[in-house]
Order: structure tokens, then C-alpha cells, then sequence
């Protein structure tokens, strides 16, 4: 799924269950749950039998109770730039009555002890505190509850590649000025805990869930695949919902946080709030019934949107045919250069996206966007756009960008005035083969995503299933697909909450995904009247969590 680069992330989006099984299972769904009230679970039923929703498995233990336990709890002072700061922590706290795994759907929750002793942190008091979500999903693999320390990686994960274009950093290294590590964890999800230590710092409380993933099994079955990810954050926003009385912090301000894969998982908790397709795999885990909107969300390097992604990726990259990386950690792939068949998929597929990009005719500075047969356009200019934005954004803050060392960028006078495109994508250069993200073979990290109980990776799109090459292999259900894809949500105000704001960061040399993908997110949720800060960082490779100073400056801009 990812390059190597950071990417083993990608995505650990998915949900409740392997139950890309059945076919016709969303319109059905879809049916049952639509009268229920928002957020609530009480009147939901079931199209399939309880354990289809739990990943066939089913619950027969106590039903725990999803009442904060507030008397249990344990003290840690920790020191953010130079300041010690006391936390009560509530660990390994159970968010659903009827778990599927206690080892993933259990999270972290560290409150600053001021509050209980009536007294205030950067303005903020026990009663308005935002609540700071972070996950570690990374590559669609199940990610543990966040820690207040320790326990991240620095760095790419195993097995990315150091080549990166002239002038630029490796993957994951932290941006120019921007006080962060930016490291990754093992899967290649942002490591949380600087952000979570700085959250605290600036009076946040932090909430930190795991979630079930692609490589989550239990009893010979996978237990994670798509929506299992997704449906584990919902009922995670739920469970502090619930209990918003037992609590510091407003529970009216939970602001989500990923990167990668766990950056479509945070845009899609923005995107599907209160949406009735997710209710039923919420129910069977025994989530909270309660709404599970959230207030804002970070959304970093996201790997999403992917029933489109192959068409994005080859838009940007169709031309360059030599190969650098081999994928998500662990990819055995090993070539160089693409091979004839393989440089007709990039034509078909940059063509298809073509279409797809004209078909959802968002709109920005009153300029429908579009492309033209041959990938240029309205859209494209958009991208250009925010390329010179990006480089114009770093000469400001005083970093020094050499032409010679960027021949796509013209600067005059300190002034950026051109972006060639095609050479700055052959710049970043592909690390993915087409299809980057439906593998014919079925072998792509995402594929493994949209897998079942008893089967471990499926196909997502048309184009890859009719050119299938993996014995055997099958669609998944259109229904999980949908649960996957924000962009399926957004807009539908009559069938999901959206997030007011939406801060949305994508590398300049990230080739991980297109920078179409979190664009198009981007200008999809300004279409529908949301807050959305997007930019792409200057000199960043496929990673998170970094500039934590202007994101929580941001916050404190929003939530005040």
C-alpha cells in the first residue's frame, strides 16, 4: 500500500469484519437502518446474522460496561519543552460491551490534572478542553491504543527506500522547521506521541483507541478487515460520548488525527457521522448508542478514495516508467521499469480518471474543474497552484530552494511563478506499478483490506478484477467498498454528520498516493461548506503529525 516509504500505512482503514462477503448486503442495510434516529442503535436491525458484523464471530461472555471507571487511574509527569505537566491516565479502557478483540478495541486516556483542581490550561478548563483523537493505524494494520511515552519508531519503516528527488528528504523525515520528528510507527502510521505530549501541553485531553485491522486474526479468521477499522474508531467517539459526564473535556470538540491509512480513517470519522450503513456493524460490537460525529480532523498523506486511487496515481505518474520502492513494508516487489502491458494500464487508467474527475464537478473560485483528454485542465491547475504555494510557503519562512537543484520551479525575485508539472511528477517518481493499489494479483496491502473471514485479500475495482491474475480471487462487496470511501459521504447531508474543519496535509515528494487523491478530498469538502486548511508541505515525504505548532495553534483558532 504505501511505497516504502512510510507507508506500510496505508491503510488500516477497515472495519468491523471481513464481511466484504455478500453481495447485495449495503442496499439492504441500508434499508433496515435508515429510520433509525441519529446515532442511535436501539431500533437497528439486522440484514445478516450478529457475527456477519463481528467477522463471524460471536459473543458469549459478560456484556461489559461502557461506564468510565473514574476512581482507577494512574499519575505520570511528563516534560514538554521544559515544563512538567502531572496526567492522570485511564488506560486500557474497553470502548465497546461486546468486543471482537480487548487487545484493539481498548484505548488510552490522558487528562491534565489541573482540571481536577479547578483550574484552567491555555484558556481552556475541565468543562471546555477539545478532546484529541490520534490513532496509529498504519497500512490498514491493526493499530493499539496510543501511550504517553515511548513505544514509536523514528524514521521509515523497514524496508522503504532512501531515494528521493533531488533537493528533498527520505519519507518520514520531519519538515524544515518544523519542530517534529514526524516519525513513523511500525506500520508506518505517525508515531503519537509527541503530538499527544504537546496536546496535554496546550490543555487538550487525549483520547487514543486502537483499532482492528487487515492483519487481525482470532481462531484461524480475520477479524479485521473492512469496515473493522473505521466501525472501531466510531464506537470509540461513542464510548466518550457516553461518557462525556465522567469526563474532562468537551465532547462537543473531539478532533481526530492520522496519517496514511489513518488518515483516510480520520477523514472518513469527519465524512460519515451518524451515517445508518455503519450502524448494524456498530451494534453487534456493542458500541455506545450514542452519535459519533466529530467536531475536526487531521488528515495526513491520506490513502484514500481507492476505488479511484490506480486512476489518480497513474494521472500523475503515466509517463514515468522506471520504479522506485517496492511498496508497503515486507513487498517482495523488486522492479525497475514498467513493462508493456503495464504502460498501457497507466494510458487506460489515467483516461478513466479523466472521466472521474469530470464527473464530480466540484467547483473552486467559481471554476468547475475538469481535465482534458490528454490530463490537463482546470484541475491540473489547481494542483500547479498549490505546488507554487508550497515552495512560495517555504521561501517565506526563509529556507533556501536552488533552481538548479529544481528544474520544474522557476522563482524570480524570490518569487515562485511557474510549476512544470510533468517534470515535477517525474521528479517525485512513481514507486508503484499499475494497478499501484488494486494489485492484478491481489497482492497489494489494500487488496488484504477489502479481504473476508476466510479470505485474505480481494479485488475493489472492475478495471483490476477483469484482469485478475490470482487464481480464484473476487470482488469485494460494493456496500464495504462504500464504507471506505469518504467521498461517497460527503455532501449527503441528509445521511451523514459532517466535521466542521478539516486540516488536511500531503507531502510535496510523497509518491505514496497522488496528490490528486487528498486534493480532490480537499475541494469535495469545501464544495460542502466545511473548514478545510490544505497544503502541501515543501520538501515532505509520506508522513505526520509534523508544524504540531500551527496544527494546535489551528485547533485553538477553531474550538475557542
Amino acid at each position: 500500500m504505501i511505497k516504502q516509504k512510510i507507508l506500510a500505512l496505508t491503510l488500516c482503514a477497515a472495519g468491523v469484519l471481513s464481511l466484504a462477503a455478500c453481495s447485495n448486503s449495503s442496499k439492504s442495510t441500508s434499508k433496515k437502518t435508515a429510520t433509525a434516529p441519529s446515532g442511535k442503535l436501539t431500533n437497528v436491525k439486522y440484514q445478516h446474522k450478529t457475527s456477519y458484523y463481528r467477522g463471524d464471530t460471536s459473543y458469549s461472555g459478560k456484556v461489559q460496561s461502557l461506564k468510565l471507571n473514574t476512581s482507577k487511574y494512574t499519575t505520570k509527569t511528563i516534560t514538554v519543552n521544559k515544563q512538567k505537566i502531572k496526567v492522570r491516565c485511564y488506560t486500557n479502557r474497553i470502548y465497546v460491551s461486546k468486543p471482537v478483540s480487548t487487545k484493539y478495541q481498548s484505548m488510552n486516556i490522558y487528562i491534565p490534572d489541573k482540571y481536577f483542581h479547578n483550574k484552567k490550561i491555555n484558556g481552556y478548563s475541565k468543562a471546555t478542553a477539545p478532546i484529541f483523537l490520534p490513532n496509529n493505524i498504519g497500512g490498514y494494520m491493526a493499530g493499539t491504543a496510543g501511550t504517553l511515552t515511548g513505544g514509536s519508531m523514528s524514521g521509515a519503516p523497514s524496508g522503504s527506500s532512501s531515494k528521493t528527488p533531488t533537493g528533498s528528504k527520505p519519507t518520514g523525515a520531519a519538515p524544515s522547521g518544523s519542530g517534529s520528528s514526524a516519525s513513523l510507527n511500525a506500520n508506518g502510521g505517525a508515531s503519537g506521541t509527541s503530538a499527544t505530549q504537546k496536546a496535554l501541553a496546550k490543555g487538550y485531553v487525549v483520547a487514543a483507541p486502537g483499532a482492528r485491522g487487515r492483519d487481525t486474526k482470532q481462531s484461524g479468521q480475520y477479524t479485521g478487515k473492512a469496515p473493522a477499522a473505521i466501525v472501531d474508531l466510531k464506537a470509540a467517539v461513542r464510548y466518550l460520548k457516553f461518557n462525556k459526564s465522567r469526563l474532562a473535556g468537551n465532547t462537543n470538540k473531539i478532533i481526530s488525527d492520522g496519517t496514511s491509512a489513518g488518515g483516510a480513517m480520520s477523514s472518513l470519522l469527519g465524512s460519515t457521522g451518524n451515517n445508518a450503513e455503519y450502524k448494524p456493524y456498530l451494534k453487534a460490537i456493542g458500541a455506545a448508542d450514542t452519535s459519533d460525529n466529530i467536531f475536526a480532523a487531521f488528515v495526513f498523506a491520506p490513502i484514500t478514495n481507492l476505488n479511484n486511487a490506480n486512476t489518480a496515481y497513474e494521472w500523475e505518474f503515466s509517463g514515468v516508467n522506471s520504479v522506485s520502492g517496492g511498496g508497503t513494508p515486507g513487498s517482495t516487489n523488486s522492479q525497475t521499469t514498467l513493462t508493456t502491458n503495464q504502460k498501457k494500464m497507466s494510458t487506460q487508467l489515467k483516461s478513466s480518471f479523466v472521466d472521474y474527475v469530470n464527473g464530480l464537478k466540484l467547483k473552486a473560485n467559481g471554476q468547475t474543474l475538469k481535465l482534458n483528454s490528454d490530463g490537463t485542465g482546470s484541475f491540473a491547475t489547481l494542483v500547479k497552484k498549490e505546488i507554487m504555494a508550497s515552495a512560495q510557503t517555504a521561501l517565506d519562512k526563509g529556507t533556501t530552494i536552488k533552481a538548479s537543484k529544481y528544474p520544474w520551479l522557476t522563482i524570480k525575485s524570490g518569487k515562485v511563478t511557474n510549476v512544470n508539472l510533468t517534470k515535477y511528477f517525474k521528479a517525485v517518481g512513481r514507486s508503484k506499478t499499475p494497478p499501484a493499489f488494486d494489485a492484478l494479483n491481489a497482492s497489494a496491502a489494500e487488496n488484504v483490506e477489502f479481504g473476508d473471514t476466510t479470505t485474505n485479500a480481494k479485488h475493489f475495482t472492475k478495471y483490476s478484477q477483469a484482469r485478475n491474475t490470482k487464481s480464484g480471487a473476487t470482488m469485494a462487496d460494493s456496500s464495504i467498498i462504500k464504507l471506505m470511501n469518504p467521498m461517497a459521504y460527503i455532501g449527503k447531508t441528509s445521511s451523514a454528520t459532517l466535521a466542521k474543519h478539516f486540516w488536511i496535509r500531503y507531502g510535496e515528494t510523497d509518491s505514496n498516493t497522488s496528490v490528486a487523491v487528498p486534493l480532490l478530498l480537499s475541494q469535495k469538502l469545501k464544495n460542502a461548506g466545511a473548514d478545510v486548511n490544505f497544503h502541501v508541505q515543501w520538501n515532505t515525504g509520506h508522513a505526520g503529525d509534523y508544524e504540531m505548532t500551527s496544527m494546535f495553534n489551528w485547533v485553538d483558532k477553531i474550538a475557542k
